[in-house]
């Protein structure tokens, strides 16, 4: 069953050409799609759009579609009940996202008594539960202490403990573990698998090596489009695109002899040899 269809979807600012450029794919129930591709692809843009987070001056032209509901075109007051409560993101760098006056238990406690105003129980038993459920040691310590009095780690699941909180349907993930170093990366991963097993997601990325811990299917996106999509084993072992071959072999640095040079993408695909394999 599909659970969120996107069909032409066309992103501009102003009079520059458009970030995004006719995207169309579409996710189960219990799908994860991962989207891989260079900065400025237009992999962020096509999410902030399915959340309704582009600003006034972004024009919108296509169909996102959400259990059959259109969300192009949605009211702003219409898109606050669905936030964190049918879909929640997970940015890039939750020190930005996270607000830096509020102690993370309260900033956690907040999503949940936001969209689960008829509840019963104690909010502060289900940010200590969650917090605990995201793997992290000292769930109060951490409920009591402002984002900067935590390590990377600790603040990236916290943002996940938000983001999972309500248990949304569609989770997007913006390149979740770039600022991670790579013991900590490989625990937030871990962690993303188990809890997204359950329900639709899009983990955004330039590193196919890391959508492939997450995802079963990945889309190549290449200036505003998507160049070629298919299951991670599909891409991997049978790259169609001159820019997914580049991605490919540029991430297998472990092949490269002593002393020769690290392939790049641009060994393979140039800016302007066309979309086309």
């Amino acid at each position: 069953m599909t659970y969120l269809e996107v069909s032409d979807l066309t992103i501009a600012f102003g009079r520059r050409p458009p970030a995004v450029k006719g995207v169309s794919f579409t996710l189960g129930e219990r799908d994860r799609l991962g989207i891989i591709g260079q900065s400025g692809s237009g992999k962020s843009v096509t999410i902030l759009a399915i959340l309704g987070l582009l600003p006034e001056s972004a024009r919108v032209t296509g169909s996102i579609r959400l259990e059959g509901r259109e969300l192009v075109g949605l009211s702003e007051g219409a898109y606050r009940e669905l936030r964190g409560n049918e879909i929640s993101m997970i940015f890039q760098e939750p020190m930005t996202a996270l607000d830096p006056t509020m102690r993370v238990g309260r900033q956690l406690g907040e999503v949940v008594a936001l969209h689960q105003a008829d509840r019963r129980g104690s909010i502060r038993g289900d940010v200590l539960e969650w917090l605990g459920r995201v793997g992290i040691t000292e769930p109060p310590r951490i409920a009591d202490s402002y984002p900067h009095e935590l390590s990377g780690g600790q603040r990236q699941r916290a943002l996940i403990a938000m983001a999972l909180a309500n248990r949304p349907g569609l989770v997007l993930c913006d390149e979740p573990t770039t600022a991670l170093d790579v013991l900590v990366q490989k625990q937030i991963l871990r962690l993303l698998a188990e809890e997204l097993a359950d329900r639709a997601a899009i983990f955004v990325s330039h590193d196919l090596a890391v959508v492939k811990q997450v995802c079963r299917r990945v889309a190549v996106m290449l200036d505003g489009r998507i160049v070629e999509e298919g299951t991670i084993a599909e891409i991997i072992s049978d790259p169609r695109h001159p820019y997914t071959r580049g991605l490919i072999a540029s991430a297998r640095i472990d092949r490269v002899p002593p002393g020769e040079p690290l392939p790049s993408v641009e060994d393979f695909y140039l800016p302007g040899e066309g979309d086309q394999p």
